[in-house]
């Protein structure tokens, strides 16, 4: 290895250099390596100059070539182009009209001939006259097919000299476009050679200065190696060096030189000893050694280290690391290593410091990967025990559980959330149970001065004791010596405690430990309080949503039915579903999905399910409903992108809800359905076979401007229509086509099977571990109504009919068992036949249904509503539907593609019509009083 040092050194310490320094040469030496250097930069730096040149010179003539071949093509196409050339090689005497042109543009131009030609290559222009007349030398046929030709050829001497001459030849055409003659212009070589000549002296003067710079280059190269070396000899070189390396191997320190690329370039003697390296281990990489990962890691990095203590094997190594090369951006290192294996303390300080490190490093990725609360207190428990304390105990307020906030009111009772390490061996306070601390408790003065608090010696706790002395006397005979608590706050509030405790067979609770067990806590109580914070948003959700769904079924005839709602892991969505019993003994079944998570979705599918309620309440068709629905999302979503509206909210606006409406009539035993974006329903027929009954699919709702389809079914009784959203049979994990393929096969056979018993079978089989999306889940089986339970009959346009009506009705009633509604019923009947006779339109129609309740129906062609109102004592009508009003629980109108239906349902109990709890007779007249009498 060579060394070299910018210090002067002294020719007493030094007599080799000194001898060195009397004997050099005021002149370079070619016996030297620095004369060898400087003769073999010297025909370096010729032969580049000449292949330089050389290059210029090829590259110049080619330039000047071809700028001669542009100028002869335009020269040649501008005379061709030139105005009367065409004419003039038409005329009688091309030459007396062409000649003293082509002289003045081969004058102008700076070309060396122009001349112009028949097609027959006949020459009409020549600088020279004796040559006109004679065949032109060159190629025309491409030209005479209208292409210009550029080549070089030999010709009639010229003014320029002879020589070969780059010459174009281009086509002269008349007006439609016919050649009708040549024109041909050039320049000699000679004359091309004279564009690049003159910059041959340029080009020799540039290499003879870049020669000479290269020569001084090389000369100040070698005097300042002469001076790196200071003028040694080969053979002083190789004695120096052999100096070193006696030196380098002799010394207890060890060194080690690792080059740039990571591979070790030297070791001594003293590094191998210490780190028991073998003795092939030059030019090997620093990470194939098999030293310790601390060691390797050092040696590999490219920092400078001082005086840093590491282990190898059992002895403790005291490491510097410094560059080779300070001032260059890569390079290598040398370090030394010396042995402090005394310094055992220090090592043994360093390794409490890297397992507190390490320990801190695994409660940042353990704590906090859920955001469930109880969770999260047991990942601190179990990160805690055993590395830092045999024993953690968590204890949370009540609050924080709940996902409340916390209040000071709440300290005294804590909830024992987590326990982590040996608790089988030693008593402490069960999970899940609340604990009353007393005020002289390490917990409650912990929580009070919001600080860590250290019992050394728990037998000399005395609140400890007191809080549970029983416990206590245990705990201790079971080994607990030492306590450290910590109060767990975030953004100053205290959420609960953490409780380290440490057995008397491991080391006692060092000051130190005090601020690792407060940083440990603090990380620990922000992912504590991100839970709860997630745990009151979850819950806050859940109800909203939860409040916005269906409690109880309502009280129908048409179906058998059965749901279920499971809300996603993450959060709750936009989700819902609804059954809403329609006039007739109908019922609408309901299906829907909001786009999104979280509270602004649960409100905008609570928004959504009012708005179907409504529509479903004025009783129109299932396509009606849902481009009602589709206007309602527009206007929300407007109201989403209005001004500053949407700051704040989750999402954008709710486009892509979707929505699915249908219609079942229990008399009739037909659905009508229509959806929009929404998953097709599945339809289990009573045998059991399961099929998609083929209803359109539609946009979702909030696009605007496109229809809905409805699709009709007829649905034999004890059929099954089974709605749900994408959420059951989608996932991250497949697409929705395996998601249904798992429907079909969890409904196969259900044709026996209850709704309810649908319903779980389904969620059984396809409800996923981890839900990322809500699931809604309705089962709906159809009942039909039995011929014996309808009455129907037409009623003729004439008022005398309706005494025919009212018998008819009260045999009807008999028949059921329901004489006493016959009063009722007769007086609703007659009022609404007598209205639909006076100011209807026929066909009049009346139709009785028995069920849960007693529905009565009158049907007429008219498309007016009647209205409730209140007449006045003078006026002679106006009391029908007031009469209709007071002896049914609801009456309304519903029109349909004929005409309008008044319809009136009774409540029976017992198969009796509810009676109103006043004589009908005296509440009437009471009605009717003047209130200005």
């Amino acid at each position: 290895m060579e060394v070299f040092s910018g210090r002067p050194r002294s020719p007493e310490r030094h007599p080799l250099i000194g001898r060195s320094r009397q004997h050099r040469a005021s002149r370079l030496d070619l016996r030297s390596a620095a004369g060898q250097v400087f003769v073999l930069q010297v025909v370096i730096v010729v032969l580049l100059v000449v292949a330089a040149v050389t290059a210029m010179v090829l590259q110049t003539s080619r330039d000047a070539l071809q700028q001669g071949r542009r100028e002869s093509v335009v020269a040649a196409q501008s005379f061709a182009s030139a105005p009367g050339t065409a004419e003039a090689l038409r005329s009688s005497d091309p030459t007396a009209v062409l000649q003293p042109r082509a002289e003045e543009v081969r004058k102008r131009t700076g070309v060396d001939f122009v001349v112009a030609m028949n097609t027959q290559g006949i020459r009409y222009t020549y600088p020279y006259p004796r040559e006109i007349g004679k065949k032109f030398v060159g190629t025309i046929a491409p030209a005479l097919k209208g292409r210009t030709v550029v080549e070089q050829a030999g010709g009639p001497p010229l003014p320029a000299g002879k020589g070969t001459a780059v010459q174009a030849v281009v086509p002269v055409t008349d007006s439609r476009g016919k050649v009708v003659g040549l024109v041909s212009a050039g320049i000699t070589v000679k004359n091309v050679a004279a564009l690049w000549l003159p910059q041959l002296p340029i080009i020799l003067g540039s290499g003879a200065a870049a020669l000479a710079v290269s020569m001084t280059g090389t000369t100040l190269v070698a005097r300042r190696l002469r001076r790196q070396t200071h003028g040694l000899a080969p053979a002083e070189l190789a004695q120096l060096y052999e100096h070193h390396d006696a030196v380098l191997h002799a010394v207890r320190e060890g060194v080690l030189i690792i080059g740039s690329d990571g591979r070790l370039l030297l070791a001594n003697d003293e590094t191998r000893r210490l780190l028991d390296l073998p003795a092939d281990v030059q030019g090997r990489p620093v990470r194939e050694l098999g030293l310790p990962e601390p060691i390797t890691r050092l040696l590999s990095s490219p920092e400078a280290v001082t005086d840093e203590v590491h282990l190898a094997g059992d002895r403790l190594l005291a490491v510097n690391k410094r560059p080779t090369y300070p001032q260059a951006d890569q390079g290598g290192s040398v370090v030394t290593l010396r042995d402090t294996t005394e310094l055992a303390v220090v090592s043994g300080r360093a390794e409490v410091a890297r397992e507190r490190l390490k320990l801190l490093y695994e409660a940042g990725v353990g704590i906090g990967t859920t955001l469930d609360v109880g969770r999260t207190a047991q990942e601190l428990a179990d990160v805690a025990a055993p590395q830092f304390a045999d024993l953690v105990t968590v204890d949370l307020l009540d609050a924080v559980l709940r996902g409340w906030e916390p209040t000071a009111e709440g300290w005294r009772h804590l909830r024992r959330a987590a326990i982590g390490g040996e608790q089988r061996m030693i008593p402490v306070y069960p999970l899940g149970e609340v604990i009353t601390f007393s005020r002289q408790t390490p917990q409650m003065r912990t929580l009070q001065e919001r600080r860590v608090l250290l019992e050394p010696d728990l037998r000399q706790a005395h609140g400890w004791r007191e809080q549970d002395p029983e416990r206590a006397r245990k705990a201790l005979e079971c080994g607990l010596r030492a306590l450290v608590t910590v109060p767990l706050q975030a953004r100053n509030v205290p959420l609960g405690v953490v409780n380290f405790y440490r057995t008397v067979d491991s080391p006692a609770f060092q000051p130190e430990d005090l601020s690792f067990a407060e940083e440990l806590a603090a990380r620990a109580a922000l992912a504590l309080d991100n839970a709860r914070r997630f745990t009151r948003e979850h819950a806050t959700a859940v109800t909203l949503q939860r409040s916005l769904l269906p409690r109880a079924q309502p009280d129908q005839d048409a179906l058998e039915v059965a749901w279920r709602y499971l809300p996603a892991e993450a959060g709750v969505g936009g989700d819902w579903f609804d059954v809403i019993p329609l006039p007739g003994a109908r019922v609408a079944l309901v299906m829907g999905d909001v786009v999104g998570h979280g509270l602004h979705a649960a409100a905008t599918m609570g928004r959504l399910r009012t708005a179907v309620h409504n529509f479903s309440t004025l009783d129109l068709p299932v396509d009606e409903v849902l481009g009602n629905l589709d206007d309602l999302v527009l206007r929300m979503d407007n109201e989403e992108n209005a001004g500053d509206a949407a700051e704040g909210h989750e999402g954008e606006g709710v486009t892509g809800a979707t929505c699915l409406y249908a219609v079942y009539d229990p008399v009739a035993g037909a659905c009508t359905m229509a959806r929009a974006g929404h998953p097709e329903p599945v339809l289990v027929r009573p045998d059991g076979t399961v099929t998609c009954p083929g209803v359109p699919a539609s946009t979702p709702l909030g696009l605007g401007g496109y229809p809905f389809e409805t699709a009709e079914l007829s649905l034999p009784e004890g059929s099954q229509l089974v709605l749900y959203t994408d959420g059951l049979v989608e996932d991250r994990t497949h697409d929705i086509d395996v998601g249904m393929e798992r429907l079909r096969r969890a409904l196969d056979g259900s044709g026996r099977r209850t709704p309810e018993e649908t319903c779980q079978a389904v969620i059984d089989a396809l409800k996923p571990s981890h839900s990322s999306d809500d699931i809604a889940l309705l089962a709906a089986r159809t009942r039909i109504f039995p011929p014996s339970r309808v009455a129907e009959w037409d009623v003729p346009s004439d008022p005398a009919a309706v005494p025919s009506v009212r018998a008819r009705c009260r045999e009807t009633l008999r028949e059921w068992g329901l004489e006493e509604a016959g009063f009722a019923t007769e007086l609703i009947l007659s009022e609404l036949i007598t209205n639909a006779i006076r100011y209807g339109l026929p066909p009049v129609g009346v139709r009785l249904l028995h069920g849960r309740c007693l529905i009565c129906e009158v049907s007429d062609g008219s498309g007016t509503s009647p209205r409730l109102r209140r007449a006045a004592t003078t006026d002679e009508g106006g009391r029908g539907l007031f009469l209709v009003a007071q002896f049914a629980q609801r009456w309304g109108t519903r029109y349909t593609t004929r005409g309008k239906v008044i319809w009136t349902e009774q409540i029976l109990h017992d198969g009796t019509s509810a009676a109103p709890g006043q004589t009908p007779v005296d509440f009437l007249l009471d009605q009717f009083d003047d209130p200005g009498a």
